[in-house]
């Protein structure tokens, strides 16, 4: 059920109802997965008409991607906070990441439900799959700091690359999170070298 695209600009009203239809997606998907996301739930958990729910988003799919990026820009503000701990950028950047680690791992079937839309095909979906890599980008730039390597920006993507792979293999089952934790720091030892930020 596709309607037309969301106005660029929300009211406040209406960015009101948007949330509430992402926390009421987020709370369904926290118990069940992505098989309890269905659309008539949302809408009746978020107290909002069904074409309340497709006003803002095209599928369930954009939804629930939709709802990845509340959760990484929610990541994002509580480390502009407290900024990530450590005395290099490899140090600050593990801290970084292990703390979206540690909030997905307490929340498993909502992080597999939220996962399961970065492979979806839908434009919406694929929209705010590019906002989260943007997201993870900036986190990691920042915890980077400075002075930055010359291709901070290219790192920062492949760190970020790495770190949604490896939680897919978490989100699959055939992972662990400590694996997922050793497959960071062993990606960000070679990305980010205490010593030097040349390029080998």
């Amino acid at each position: 059920m596709a309607t037309a695209p969301v106005p660029r600009t929300l009211t406040r009203a209406q960015q009101a109802r948007r949330q509430r239809v992402i926390d009421a997606a987020m709370s369904l998907g926290l118990g069940g997965g992505y098989e309890a996301v269905q659309m008539r739930d949302v809408a009746a958990r978020a107290d909002v008409a069904m074409g309340t729910v497709y006003r803002y988003f095209t599928s369930k799919d954009h939804l629930l991607a939709a709802a990845l990026v509340h959760w990484v820009e929610q990541l994002d503000a509580r480390l502009a906070q407290l900024p990530a701990q450590g005395a290099t950028p490899a140090e600050r950047v593990i801290d970084a990441l292990d703390r979206a680690l540690r909030s997905m791992g307490r929340q498993p079937q909502l992080a597999a439900a939220v996962f399961t839309t970065l492979a979806s095909p839908d434009p919406a979906a694929i929209q705010c799959q590019q906002q989260v890599s943007l997201v993870m980008e900036g986190i990691i730039t920042r915890a980077i700091g400075v002075p930055p390597p010359p291709d901070v920006s290219d790192r920062a993507r492949i760190l970020g690359h790495v770190w949604y792979s490896a939680l897919v293999g978490w989100v699959n089952g055939w992972s662990s999170m400590s694996r997922v934790h050793d497959e960071l720091a062993v990606a960000i030892g070679l990305l980010l070298p205490t010593a030097v930020y040349a390029p080998v």
